[in-house]
């Protein structure tokens, strides 16, 4: 019997997720023969190479272990297939969009994604994301069809989160750039601003994270871990600048709004941050000019104040470790050095 499995909820999938699209349980009297053949014999439209290029990224598994290709299945073995997106139907439009891209080879692409743009489609956002700019620049490409809810796609930042994300271009690397965040081997740095003076000059965050029972539009942490998914965040204070810190966060997690939600649950919500509260004055003096001074920085860096600085992973074809770094987006740079102005003149 094989089962298909659709998720409700393909626009809140973590990042580096994986999602079961087949489930075989194999005859009893089945003889000993190659997985991908098997798979090739049992599921339509699913060819060898895609099933070779899915066994390599370790999303091919028997009895919850990844295997080659070259596996032989046994009676009775629970064959599961993991993909990086859910199964749904959903047209990819192609649209010619600006891309700062800050790496590309054959394989794949890193871009240094504006704030603003949406990441795939969804909610409402069915055209001018990102995808539908990165069907447009790789419209030739085999693994950019309109079929592919997310072509390419193996994490996410927010929409308003400026920074780094890379997307495959083949089969091949997009399977093996999702086994890296799905076993967590990559390396992501976040800088964030955050209201108030952080304590700690550096820490870790644990708290499980799922949507708040009380308004699902948010997320929230469970310290008993009753409900949501783990979640590990670590910082490091950058610059102290009076009333807010500029921070550095390690993810070892990729949980929707993770670092947003993790530094508000410590009482610091990023600058300006409309969900979780930082779009308020929090801290500070109740003179006008304070609050006049705060509303231009809120003018000036529009959206929460996050910047996806550095990914590393190892590259999916020559093995080698690629770490990229990227600048600060200028609505952060020009928000924080107001900040240090600020600071500079009250210590006159």
């Amino acid at each position: 019997m094989v089962e298909e499995h659709i998720p409700e909820n393909f626009e809140e999938q973590e990042e580096g997720a994986l999602f079961e699209h087949y489930k075989i349980l194999v005859d009893p009297g089945q003889s000993p023969l190659r997985i991908d053949k098997y798979l090739n014999n049992r599921i339509d439209n699913l060819s060898r190479s895609r099933l070779r290029a899915a066994a390599d990224g370790g999303c091919v598994m028997v009895n919850g272990t990844p295997v080659k290709a070259n596996y032989k299945v046994k009676p009775n073995d629970e064959v599961t297939i993991m993909l990086d997106f859910p199964r749904r139907e959903l047209k990819i439009i192609p649209e010619e969009l600006p891309l700062n891209i800050a790496y590309e080879d054959d394989a794949l692409v890193v871009v240094n994604k504006n704030p603003g743009m949406v990441v795939h489609p969804g909610h409402g956002n069915y055209t001018g994301t990102l995808v539908n700019a990165l069907a447009w620049h790789f419209r030739d490409l085999p693994l950019f069809n309109q079929e592919d809810p997310r072509p390419g796609l193996v994490h996410r930042i927010d929409k308003d989160t400026s920074g780094l994300l890379v997307v495959a271009k083949t089969e091949e690397a997009k399977n093996k750039l999702a086994a890296q965040f799905f076993h967590k081997t990559t390396k992501r740095r976040y800088v964030a601003l955050v209201w108030g003076n952080v304590k700690e000059d550096e820490g870790r965050i644990e708290g499980h994270i799922g949507r708040s029972l009380k308004n699902r539009q948010v997320f929230t942490v469970f310290e008993d871990g009753e409900y949501g998914k783990p979640a590990v965040t670590h910082y490091k204070v950058l610059e102290r600048l009076g009333y807010v810190t500029l921070v550095e966060c390690r993810l070892e997690t990729g949980r929707t709004h993770q670092i947003r939600v993790h530094m508000k649950h410590i009482g610091h919500p990023l600058f300006n941050d409309a969900t979780y509260g930082g779009d308020k004055i929090l801290k500070g003096t109740t003179f006008a000019k304070y609050k006049q001074f705060v509303n231009n920085c809120f003018n000036t860096c529009p959206r929460q104040a996050l910047h996806a600085k550095m990914l590393g992973f190892d590259h999916p074809v020559t093995g080698e470790e690629v770490i990229l770094t990227s600048e600060l987006h200028d609505d952060m740079t020009e928000v924080i050095e107001k900040w240090r102005n600020y600071i500079a003149q009250r210590e006159i």
